[in-house]
């Protein structure tokens, strides 16, 4: 999966300046490529995270749980194996589609 995700240039950046985005960061390792970045601009509603890749839809979600890692390793594959970054169905990823504030269009 990671592999996978690397080779796509698949990107998942947390937020680390609100409360929570550095256990997520934990939770995430050896699951996803991570990145981290100060803030999102969405602290009323941490924790944070940004999918995105060159030529695919970005994803920005907000709510995140840090204890439901498998979910973001669902969504992870989900991404990975869509070519435009387009998820039409997103049940796999469990929770986290609930979380989601925008997809943006390639």
């Amino acid at each position: 999966m990671t592999a996978k995700s690397e080779a796509n240039g698949d990107r998942f950046i947390v937020c680390t300046g609100c409360s929570g985005g550095a256990a997520l960061v934990r939770a995430l390792e050896g699951r996803v490529p991570i990145e981290t970045t100060d803030c999102m601009n969405v602290c009323d509603q941490p924790v944070s995270l940004a999918v995105r890749a060159e030529g695919k839809a970005a994803y920005l979600f907000t709510g995140v749980d840090p204890d439901a890692p498998e979910e973001i390793e669902a969504f992870a594959k989900l991404y990975a194996e869509a070519p435009d970054g387009q998820i039409m169905d997103a049940r796999p990823a469990g929770g986290l589609r609930f979380c989601l504030v925008g997809r943006i269009p390639a």
